[in-house]
C-alpha cells in the first residue's frame, strides 16, 4: 500500500475482535485499519471480550486498536458501538452519546434510501435453541429478545450451567455447525424481511457472508463481517456497494502500521487521555 494512501469509505463494519484475549489478530487489525478512511463504523459485537477479560493480559497492540478508534473519534468519524455478548456489560450504557461515539444495542440506518439493520445476532442462541417464535419476537422489537436472553441466561447461571453461547457448541460437530449457521442466517433473514429492511447485518458466528434471501414478499440481503480470531474480515460500503474484506498481509508494511506508535501501553494510555479532553473541550 502507498505511504500516504487511505481507502474512503463510507461505512465499515467490524464484530467479534475480541480484544483482552490471545486468540485476537489486533497487528493484523491494525495494518488494516490504518490503511482506510471511513465516515461512518459499526463496532457490531464482541470488540472488547469482557467475559475473558484478565488484568495480566491487554497487549499493546490491543490497547492501540482503542486508540485508534478514539482518533476517528476526534475527527468526527460517527462511531456506533452495537453491544454483543462478550461485551453485553454495556447494555447497561445504551444511549450514551461521547462526542461522535454512540453506544447502541441495534443501529438502523439509511443507505441510499434503503434501510439496513445492524444487530450482534447473540439473542439467537436462546431462541433458536428454544424455540422459533421466540425469534419471532423479533418482529415485535430486539430489545425484547434481549431482555429474553438475558432472563434465561440469569435462570441458566443459577442452575450451574452458565451462558447459553450456541456458536461454541457448533464446533464440536461440523454438521450441526453448518445447520446452526443456515438456520442463524435464515431467521436474521425473515425477521428482516417481516420488518421491510433492505439489508439485514450481523456479527457473532464468525461466519463472514453476503446473500439474497427472498419469499414470496419481498427480498433481503443479509450481511456478516466475520471476525478477527479465525478470518479475519470486515464489510466495507462504498458508493452503493457492499464487499467482504479479507485480511492480506502481503498488501502491507508491518512497519508502517507501527511507524510513530509510542512504546508503552501507559504513553498510549495518556494519549488517549488528551484526545478525550480535546473532544471535550470540542463538545
Amino acid at each position: 500500500m502507498g505511504k500516504n494512501y487511505a481507502r474512503k469509505l463510507d461505512l465499515l463494519v467490524l464484530s467479534d475482535i475480541h480484544l483482552g484475549t490471545r486468540g485476537c489478530n489486533a497487528k493484523e487489525l491494525l495494518q488494516y485499519l490504518k490503511s482506510i478512511k471511513p465516515k461512518t463504523v459499526i463496532l457490531n459485537g464482541d470488540i472488547v471480550d469482557i467475559w475473558q477479560f484478565k488484568k495480566n493480559y491487554f497487549p499493546k497492540s490491543h490497547l492501540q486498536i482503542i486508540k485508534l478508534f478514539t482518533s476517528w473519534m476526534t475527527k468526527g468519524v460517527k462511531i456506533y458501538y452495537v453491544t454483543g455478548n462478550h461485551d453485553e456489560m454495556l447494555r447497561k450504557f445504551v444511549g450514551l452519546k461521547m462526542g461522535s461515539l454512540e453506544v447502541v444495542n441495534k443501529v438502523v440506518l439509511d443507505l441510499n434510501g434503503e434501510k439496513a439493520w445492524f444487530f450482534h445476532g447473540d439473542v439467537f442462541d436462546v431462541t433458536m435453541q428454544h424455540s422459533k417464535w421466540l425469534a419471532k419476537l423479533g418482529s415485535i422489537g430486539y430489545d425484547a429478545l434481549i431482555i429474553i436472553n438475558r432472563i434465561v441466561n440469569d435462570i441458566s447461571r443459577r442452575m450451574g450451567r452458565g451462558k447459553i453461547s450456541l456458536s461454541k457448541r457448533i464446533k464440536n460437530s461440523v454438521k450441526s455447525a453448518v445447520k446452526f449457521i443456515n438456520n442463524f442466517e435464515q431467521v436474521a433473514a425473515d425477521i428482516g424481511m417481516e420488518n421491510g429492511y433492505h439489508y439485514v447485518v450481523c456479527g457473532h458466528i464468525h461466519q463472514p457472508e453476503i446473500k439474497v434471501f427472498e419469499n414470496k414478499k419481498s427480498k433481503i440481503t443479509y450481511l456478516n463481517s466475520g471476525d478477527w480470531i479465525e478470518n479475519l474480515t470486515a464489510l466495507e460500503y462504498h458508493k452503493g456497494a457492499w464487499k467482504i474484506y479479507k485480511h492480506d498481509p502481503s498488501h502491507y508494511s508491518l512497519e508502517l502500521a507501527y511507524k510513530h506508535e509510542p512504546e508503552t501501553n501507559k504513553e498510549l494510555f495518556q494519549l488517549m487521555l488528551n484526545e478525550f479532553n480535546l473532544m471535550r473541550k470540542t463538545l
